[in-house]
């Protein structure tokens, strides 16, 4: 006869409920062991000098418009050993890489007509595997950020600019020191060789026998 009472109905109910959780000692090992697997992005060498949301657009020119190139974060990356920096894309989901290249001294930033939360610019990129000349356009969620993404962008150009200036101006000192030096290297080879035949004429000279000349005795008379 079934018990009408709840609590002993309960009680019943726990224990062959632990009947079932007891532990047999029994070990599973896991079907698929899976390994940790070191993953390189490319970018381990570089710091990071900017980093914002954005949505990116590539001009088409067959299609004459815009196309969205995709959204993601943007950096500006400087290299630790070169001080090249990039400018990298990627886009939030698959991480694939929408805009990849560097910021040159002829980099310009433009702002776009119409919109002052987005900007344009020219670009060799290398996000497909091979250089293309683009044209890109970049939207933020901000008049701020885009500012400062611009700003930046500048910035560096111009210190690239300054460094090759710099860099001109001592390959053009150093050429100059050079070639002072090849030219009173050349003079002085030069009067080298004109002092060489002097000197061999005088060794010469030393070198002559000397002839004496005994002086007559005179002859005794008869």
């Amino acid at each position: 006869m079934a018990s009408t009472d709840p609590e002993r109905r309960d009680e019943g109910e726990t224990e062959a409920a632990g009947g079932d959780d007891e532990d047999t000692g029994a070990q599973v090992a896991p079907i698929v062991r899976l390994e940790e697997v070191a993953v390189t992005t490319g970018e381990e060498d570089e710091d990071s000098l900017l980093d914002l949301k954005a949505k990116l657009y590539r001009f088409d020119k067959e299609g004459n418009q815009w196309k969205e190139r995709g959204h993601g974060s943007v950096k500006l990356l400087k290299h630790n050993e070169t001080g090249k920096v990039r400018l990298v894309m990627r886009q939030a989901k698959t991480l694939k890489i929408c805009a990849n290249h560097l910021v040159l001294p002829t980099t310009k930033m433009q702002e776009h007509a119409g919109n002052d939360k987005s900007c344009v610019w020219h670009a060799t990129d290398f996000s497909d595997g091979e250089l293309k000349e683009e044209m890109f356009a970049i939207r933020f969620g901000s008049v701020e950020n885009c500012k400062k993404f611009m700003e930046k962008v500048e910035e560096i150009a111009e210190s690239l600019g300054k460094n090759e200036e710099k860099e001109s101006k001592d390959a053009s000192a150093a050429a100059g020191l050079m070639e002072k030096l090849t030219v009173g290297e050349s003079k002085t080879e030069e009067n080298a060789k004109k002092e060489v035949p002097i000197a061999a004429d005088e060794k010469k000279e030393e070198e002559k026998p000397k002839t004496e000349t005994k002086a007559e005795e005179p002859s005794s008379a008869a």
